[in-house]
């Protein structure tokens, strides 16, 4: 059996014709609302999320042959603190390593510059795998000589040695930095990203260096033995990468800027190799 308002009083007839009037105009809306959101337009917001791509590349020497490695104190006969320091061993260069039979350069920084896209899962990710990141002092050097972290990740800079170091930087957004450290001693850093690498030292052992370079994205990667590189997770479209190597600074066209590439969703792009000039080296 149907039910007809005319039988209620006037007022409460009043109230049915505007809630069925209402009822009516909040249908409309959602068809319109549903009518003019383009299936695509919803597709591309969630494509534009989920896709990413990799990077890879390789950081080689242009030279005929690898340049050796000269020693910074003999064995036995280290400058300062030689009771420790080169004791057992010769404190080598670390400042250009290059692999003899791949020609590969390690220890380069290879990131994106001003990213196009963000990825906060990966970032999320390498402070989850690794949220403390150690630079120790053995044998009166650096280990390991370069160093990248993001903005949630913790230095530890450690001194295994059984002498003093001291430990010093100066950087742009993170200001400067020197204090003491005794032996078998530790000091915890928390840094905010910098647009340049930062020289670590040690004014007491002069031939202690090292570099560290602190990113607010997750887009980096050290180059390997052979010189390779690989980073994943990057945002689909057009992007800017730089080599940089400590001897040489910027190795990739472009230099600050970087060099233009485009990552394609699900794919990976290749740079191939990234030459660095003998010539430049400093």
């Amino acid at each position: 059996m149907s039910f007809s308002s005319r039988w209620l009083p006037a007022p409460l007839q009043r109230a049915a014709g505007f809630l069925a009037i209402s009822s009516c105009l909040v249908a409309l809306s959602a068809n319109v609302a549903e009518a003019s959101t383009p299936a695509s337009l919803l597709a591309s917001s969630v494509t534009a999320q989920a896709g990413t791509g990799t990077i890879k590349g390789k950081l080689v020497w242009g030279g005929d042959s690898a340049p050796a490695r000269p020693p910074l104190q003999d064995k036995g006969k280290a400058t300062k603190d030689p009771q420790v320091c080169a004791k057992d061993e010769a404190i080598v260069d670390d400042t250009l390593l290059v692999d003899p039979k791949t020609k590969g350069v390690s220890n380069a920084f290879a990131y994106l510059v001003r990213p196009t896209g963000t990825n906060p899962e990966a970032m999320k990710e390498i402070a989850a795998k690794q949220a403390e990141v150690v630079v120790d002092q053995v044998n009166c050097r650096f280990i390991p000589h370069t160093v990248a972290v993001t903005v949630d990740q913790t230095v530890v800079f450690k001194s295994s040695d059984p002498t003093s170091h001291n430990l010093r930087y100066s950087s742009f957004g993170n200001g400067s930095f020197n204090q003491m450290m005794p032996a078998n001693s530790k000091i915890e850093k928390k840094f905010v990203g910098e647009r340049r690498p930062i020289a670590v030292a040690c004014d007491i052992h002069p031939w202690m260096s090292s570099y560290l370079m602190v990113f607010d994205h997750p887009f980096f990667a050290v180059t390997g033995e052979d010189g390779s590189f690989e980073i994943k997770g990057v945002p689909a479209g057009a992007q800017k990468i730089v080599v940089w190597q400590e001897k040489v600074g910027y190795a990739t066209p472009g230099l600050a800027s970087g060099l233009a590439v485009t990552v394609k969703a699900g794919e990976t792009t290749d740079i191939g190799e990234v030459k660095l000039d003998p010539a430049k080296v400093k």
